[in-house]
């Protein structure tokens, strides 16, 4: 199935709630978070999707929102895509997809520990890098450049 035909689909089904983004190199493509779980379900089960595969969880600081970035891979279909949801700076949250990826487990953790994005229902959110007395969250622009670790070698 081409971009254009995944991006069609989804589109058919979830109506304005998907927004594309680019087509090349890769598929990406916004949802909001109200949404999330039902998008990603619905790629993971549906036929021609299929997407099975979650590669990574990641978030990205715009300042005014940071955007949560899941890359989604079909082993089945051979095709990729990059899902992105916006959430506000000062309290983000989004759903825990650990019910639809299990793979999402650390994912998830790691983007709370160093971004501070709230995953809501997951199992277990809880620091994965950082002591867990750490204060803040180093990966947001925000962060005080002089409270950064210096890693002595």
């Amino acid at each position: 199935m081409s971009p254009g035909e995944l991006v069609k689909g989804l589109k058919h089904h979830f109506g304005d709630a998907v927004v594309p983004v680019q087509e090349t190199p890769d598929l990406v493509v916004e949802i909001p978070g109200e949404r999330l779980l039902e998008v990603a379900v619905y790629l993971r089960d549906t036929p021609g999707y299929h997407f099975n595969f979650l590669v990574f969880i990641t978030a990205v600081d715009r300042v005014d929102f940071l955007e949560v970035v899941y890359g989604l891979r079909s082993l089945e279909e051979k095709h990729s895509l990059i899902l992105k949801v916006k959430t506000t700076a000062t309290a983000p949250a989004v759903p825990s997809v650990t019910s639809v990826w299990p793979a999402a487990d650390w994912d998830e953790r790691e983007t709370f520990d160093l971004f501070g994005v709230l995953f809501t229902g997951h199992p277990n959110l809880k620091r994965i890098l950082l002591p867990d007395d750490w204060e803040g969250h180093p990966l947001l622009k925000s962060y005080p450049v002089n409270k950064r670790p210096v890693l002595e070698v």
